[in-house]
């Protein structure tokens, strides 16, 4: 007979999947993105792990009654989201691999809230009123790999994080700065969305970024008038829509080869300097709607294979549209005859398309 999981259980992995392009992502679409494959925890920390999505069938059930009040507690999973707590409640299970604490008045992280949590997979925290945290809060947690602690009052991001953490959201605080060595000793670490906080070019420090290679970035809804020229240089994705970036300048992308894909919608972007494009030999994507472009935009001698007939000219009410003088898609490896003509409504002279000569 098949086994029957109670509805309660599935509440959080249920909760966390909203998967549109180049919005806050919920929780553990990241790792189940097809356009990530590199987003595999056990490619990215190197150890025989789990990936994405706990298996709750390979979990063994666990004989254990502590339970918090309140809280729905199954195998080794403990929700207790929603419930208006104003700490992270005791009596939770040592062998516990999920912790729900989302959606509650908690304002503070003690130093022994997670004492003994030791097999703790991914903490869940959003949400919350979260302002303090203790410096050895997550000493506990060294099995630690995703830690979704969004939608707080952090002015900071938390020291001494676990260094077997793969995927930080931070994302929606009140973080201003990235001082120097708050990430390091965190090799494993693939993913950090930071997106939603007050953080200006000038609150990252130099080396804040220092031994981190990660896969995935996103500080989008922030303060930047520039593209950070300090990121890790393993990035694959690089999001910075709905900024104040005003120019995309020479050499701006030098150091991140790696992209192929690059977020820069949403910002006041009037000129993208010839050439500053060509750092990037296997960008297959990158958005730029919503910008203040009005010449001519480069795209030649890159990998795009495909241009949506809305790529360069978005639908929609209250879209701003871009108008420009040309576009050059040379030496890409699009097929230039199922482009529709619709694609370059918004490029003023018709001749200045350009396609074609591209070799394998």
């Amino acid at each position: 007979m098949p086994t029957m999981w109670p509805l309660w259980l599935f509440a959080p992995l249920l909760a966390l999947s909203q998967a549109l392009p180049f919005e806050q992502k919920g929780f553990w679409d990241f790792t189940l993105d097809d356009g990530l494959p590199m987003l595999n925890d056990e490619e990215a920390s190197g150890a025989d792990t789990t990936s994405g999505v706990p298996d709750l069938d390979s979990l063994q059930p666990t004989f254990s009654a502590m339970c918090p009040f309140g809280c729905h507690c199954h195998l080794r999973v403990v929700q207790c989201s929603d419930l208006g707590l104003k700490a992270v409640p005791k009596e939770i299970s040592p062998d516990t691999t999920l912790l729900d604490l989302q959606n509650n008045d908690i304002t503070e992280l003690r130093k022994d809230d997670f004492k003994g949590l030791q097999h703790l997979y991914a903490l869940v925290l959003v949400n919350n009123k979260i302002s303090k945290i203790h410096e050895k809060a997550f000493s506990p947690l060294r099995k630690l790999q995703k830690l979704y602690i969004s939608k707080n009052h952090l002015v900071e991001i938390p020291p001494n994080l676990p260094s077997s953490l793969v995927e930080l959201r931070i994302h929606d605080n009140r973080i201003r700065k990235v001082p120097k060595g708050v990430f390091s000793g965190l090799r494993n670490m693939n993913c950090i969305e930071m997106g939603g906080n007050p953080l200006e070019n000038s609150g990252f420090e130099p080396g804040a970024f220092d031994g981190l290679k990660l896969n995935y970035l996103r500080i989008s809804e922030a303060k930047l008038t520039g593209i950070p020229k300090d990121l890790p240089e393993t990035l694959n994705e690089l999001h910075l829509d709905h900024n104040k970036i005003q120019a995309i300048e020479l050499e701006d992308l030098l150091r991140y080869s790696k992209l192929y894909r690059l977020g820069l919608g949403h910002n006041q972007i009037r000129m993208i300097e010839n050439g500053s494009l060509s750092f990037l030999p296997t960008l297959r994507e990158l958005h730029l709607d919503n910008n203040k472009l009005s010449k001519v935009v480069y795209l030649h001698t890159n990998n795009i294979t495909k241009v949506g007939v809305n790529d360069f000219c978005p639908i929609g009410f209250g879209v701003k549209r871009a108008y420009y003088n040309g576009i050059s898609l040379f030496n890409n490896p699009v097929p230039y005859w199922e482009v529709q003509p619709a694609t370059f409504r918004c490029v003023t002279d018709r001749l200045a398309i350009q396609f074609g000569n591209y070799k394998k």
